[in-house]
């Protein structure tokens, strides 16, 4: 954290005089005081996605048991578990606590599968890791991308004054070959902002923050209508909602971390704890006639189980500060 004093922020982060980021306020003494100190309010969403995942557990009126049979390390075996309810997390906890941490996603009858998502019926379950030897680490790795992007967003979402709105517009497929993973974000109240080290610097803290409270990356099905009541509060996200829902026979799937909710085909992988070292390391404004302040945030992880030299990890930040080749949003509707 930078700065100790309220000298040392102003010095530090000019955009206190003419810029909105990060809950500053000239009440506060020290940056780690600013960040800490402010009371979060739970989001409408998070209220929305619990009713309704409450909602749905209380319409299984009858449990019934699925086989999994399991392939792996320590060695196959098969498990009684509880359809809709239990998940491959669930299965990992009768295995092995080195499972428990370690699986980033599962595979389902060969489809991958969150860890956290219900099985629904009887199947062959694989756990993959972030450091796997075979063909499957590449969906692995796509999910850690998505999910990274997820937790940018969640950052985005909350870490500008109350003055500045955030609304998360969307976030490209995962590409590990672009060198960075991003997400676009609607800023309303700051149309122009170029973020100085210092505050890239704070996002990245707030990134790592999220990773070490260990979340898990929730799952939730749902119908274009309950996901439009779920969203509600970002109208980009509920203007998406009828062509995803085309697309998957009427059916949205939504995520939460911590108390922040996002749509995505998946998967994710388990728990944020799973992302090790991570940097913010762009924000670059998108220019859209006549639509409101788009802006590309880019940023690169590591996995928690895999270590970097600094001037290895280095080479990384630096080619994540390129703008990412992913496709910019062409046409965003104003707010009014």
């Amino acid at each position: 954290m930078v700065g100790s004093s309220m000298h040392q922020v102003k010095t530090g982060l000019s955009f206190l005089r003419q810029r909105a980021f990060v809950r500053f306020c000239s009440g506060y003494t020290s940056a780690a005081n600013a960040l800490t100190d402010r009371k979060e309010v739970v989001p409408n969403a998070a209220i929305a996605f619990n009713a309704e995942k409450g909602r749905q557990w209380s319409l299984i009126s009858r449990i019934e048991k699925v086989q999994v049979r399991f392939k792996g390390i320590p060695k196959d075996c098969t498990m009684l578990m509880n359809k809709l309810q239990s998940t491959p997390f669930d299965c990992a906890k009768h295995l092995s606590e080195n499972w428990m941490k370690r699986a980033a996603i599962a595979e389902v009858d060969g489809k991958p599968w969150d860890m956290h998502r219900p099985l629904e019926s009887d199947c062959e379950l694989r756990l993959i890791s972030l450091d796997a030897p075979d063909a499957a680490l590449t969906e692995a790795n796509a999910a850690f991308w998505r999910s990274c992007a997820m937790m940018l967003g969640a950052v985005a979402s909350s870490s500008f004054k109350s003055e500045i709105r955030s609304f998360p517009y969307s976030f490209p497929p995962p590409n590990v070959r672009s060198g960075s993973f991003v997400y676009d974000v609607v800023l309303e109240g700051l149309e122009s902002w170029s973020p100085s080290k210092d505050e890239l610097r704070l996002m990245s803290t707030q990134m790592v923050k999220l990773a070490g409270k260990n979340f898990p990356f929730e799952f939730l099905r749902v119908t274009a209508e309950r996901a439009q009541e779920i969203m509600r509060d970002n109208p980009f996200k509920v203007a998406q909602l009828p062509s995803i829902a085309a697309a998957n026979n009427g059916q949205v799937t939504l995520y939460k971390v911590g108390n922040y909710v996002d749509i995505s085909k998946g998967p994710m992988i388990g728990r944020t704890g799973q992302l090790g070292r991570c940097t913010v390391t762009a924000v670059r404004k998108h220019e859209i006639e006549g639509g409101p302040s788009l802006y590309r945030f880019q940023g690169v992880a590591l996995p928690s189980n895999i270590m970097l030299n600094h001037f290895a990890y280095g080479l990384i930040e630096e080619r994540g500060r390129k703008l990412n080749p992913a496709k910019m949003p062409t046409a965003v509707p104003s707010l009014s």
